[in-house]
């Protein structure tokens, strides 16, 4: 059957775009603006990991910054294999692709998953190198959902029934799998993920109470059961009353907040930070990293920070917008939502606006399987922008 009218011209415009990215080079049809604010945030967190690693010892302090210069150049060839590649061979590999991550959470749980502060959630893969399975669950689920809630029901633009079952379970599945390691920050994210995919794909408003309806009542689980950890209990006890105890549970919370208010409106200088050159704050490269951005840099350097990881979030949603294939923009839209969340869960959590979850942040925190994670996701963005940008 030959398409006429509105049909015929979206045929014709796709088939013109799938030559234009045949014959062009990728690369250059990238999303110019997103591929930037990636890079210069990419550049910042080297900067930002090296002051804060600068006073161990030379052989640990170097060894780290060259780790993450290591890390970043694979994220770098990770992304740039993904947005090359067509996103919609993906959809038909999602289930693949999410199948090889729950085998790497199970194996987090058999003899070859670690212990790292506190967290059964690491395999050490030897020479000082580990993978951190629940990373790579983000852009898995991400995609499942998308494949299986980019089928609408007939006759209506919402996904049917079976399939937002399915949705659920294989995110609860991930979701249980990461909570006995146990990992509150990213189960966090996996919840927030599958809860906007499921939005953005039109479900009935019943399919969002019964979501949330389930996730008090694991919530209640987790904590009736006791697997959360003693540690983790104390964050919540910290964030409820940071003063209580500032040597003990709150000690977190108040030498973050010291450290970015001692930076003011210019901060100290690059290299120039007491608490960071003193190692007041824990987990300084990782997951506090921003607190480093307040002393070192100042207010002025935190707003330029967010600014930029709020030009990632805003790329990412003009991506998901303009995509007309339903499975990009479900795609599109997780990822955006990844993103905001976690940044958002770090950024409050060192101005003591939010619990400490152990979340680090996106694109600027020290971080191996966390890199690759979201250079991925940032590939996939780049990928529907790709193939899926207005041709005139």
């Amino acid at each position: 059957m030959i398409p006429s009218g509105a049909a015929a011209s979206t045929v014709r415009r796709r088939s013109l775009a799938s030559r234009a990215v045949g014959e062009g080079s990728a690369v250059r049809r990238m999303d110019g603006v997103l591929l930037v604010a990636v890079v210069a945030l990419s550049v910042v967190g080297t900067l930002l990991v090296w002051s804060s690693t600068r006073t161990w010892s030379s052989a640990e302090g170097a060894g780290l910054v060259k780790k993450h210069v290591l890390n970043l150049g694979i994220g770098g060839a990770l992304l740039s294999a993904v947005a090359v590649a067509d996103y919609r061979w993906l959809r038909a590999y999602a289930p693949a692709v999410y199948g090889v991550a729950l085998l790497l959470l199970v194996a987090v749980a058999s003899p070859l998953g670690s212990t790292v502060n506190g967290s059964h959630s690491w395999i050490m893969l030897g020479g000082g190198f580990a993978m951190q399975p629940s990373e790579l669950a983000k852009p898995a689920l991400i995609l499942l959902l998308g494949m299986l809630l980019a089928e609408p029901a007939e006759g209506t633009d919402r996904p049917r029934p079976r399939d937002v079952t399915f949705a659920m379970a294989a995110a609860g599945l991930a979701m249980g799998l990461v909570m006995l390691q146990p990992d509150l920050g990213t189960t966090m994210v996996l919840s927030v993920i599958t809860g906007a995919v499921l939005i953005f794909s039109g479900v009935r408003k019943r399919w969002i109470v019964v979501v949330l309806g389930l996730a008090a009542a694991g919530g209640g689980l987790v904590w009736s059961l006791g697997l959360l950890q003693p540690y983790q209990v104390a964050r919540f006890t910290a964030f409820i009353n940071p003063a209580s105890d500032p040597r003990g549970v709150g000690y977190n919370s108040t030498q973050a907040l010291i450290a970015i208010g001692s930076g003011e409106f210019f901060g100290k200088g690059l290299f120039h930070g007491g608490q960071t050159t003193g190692r007041f704050v824990p987990e300084q490269h990782t997951d506090f990293i921003f607190t480093v951005v307040g002393e070192e840099f100042g207010f002025l350097g935190a707003v330029t920070v967010v600014a930029l990881l709020g030009v990632v979030l805003l790329r990412g949603l003009r991506i998901a917008r303009q995509c007309e294939d339903r499975f990009g923009a479900l795609v599109a839209g997780g990822l955006v939502c990844w993103f905001a969340f976690q940044t958002f869960i770090n950024v409050g959590m060192t101005i003591g606006i939010m619990p400490i979850t152990g979340l680090p942040l996106p694109f600027v925190s020290y971080g191996g399987t966390a890199t690759f994670a979201n250079m991925i996701g940032i590939g996939l963005l780049q990928a529907i922008h790709i193939r899926e940008r207005p041709y005139g």
